[in-house]
């Protein structure tokens, strides 16, 4: 009797730490994207690249900690209107919504958990996600330059 509760209390604690591990984020490669500003300065995100829709889809959803400098760069094959929302982000996110030339056409703020949509105002093939408050406080606007991987 105590090897079938031992047996039962292994297959429990497999299943448990096979769903625990099945949950931890996916590791998205990193590149640095340069941002260059109107007047020549230039900035570098070490950025996650998400090019596969799944990787798109999940962006930074159940991640609690951004660190300044970072971010996500979502790539589309096309050019269109794009729309994000930050169903299951509990991190505040800044984005910025890129043209296929690399122009910055859109900046906006997104609130944690929310399922607004923000919608870019222009067809863009690209959109760089980073913590809130990091364009603004690095001076970088709509009509800067991102150095497209």
């Amino acid at each position: 009797m105590k090897s079938i509760k031992k047996l039962t209390l292994t297959i429990f604690a497999l299943a448990a730490l096979t769903s625990l591990l099945s949950c931890k984020t996916k590791k998205l490669p990193v590149q640095d994207v340069k941002i260059i500003r109107q007047d020549g300065s230039e900035f570098i995100v070490k950025a996650e690249i998400a090019i596969k829709p799944e990787d798109r889809n999940h962006g930074f959803m159940e991640r609690k900690n951004i660190p300044d400098g970072t971010g996500m760069l979502f790539i589309f094959e096309r050019d269109q209107t794009l729309s994000f929302w930050m169903k299951n982000t509990p991190h505040p996110l800044s984005i910025a919504y890129i043209d296929s030339k690399g122009k910055i056409r859109n900046i906006f703020d997104m609130n944690p958990y929310s399922t607004d949509s923000i919608i870019s105002t222009v067809s863009v093939r690209y959109a760089l996600e980073v913590p809130q408050g990091w364009y603004k406080k690095n001076g970088i606007t709509e009509g800067d330059t991102v150095v497209l991987p």
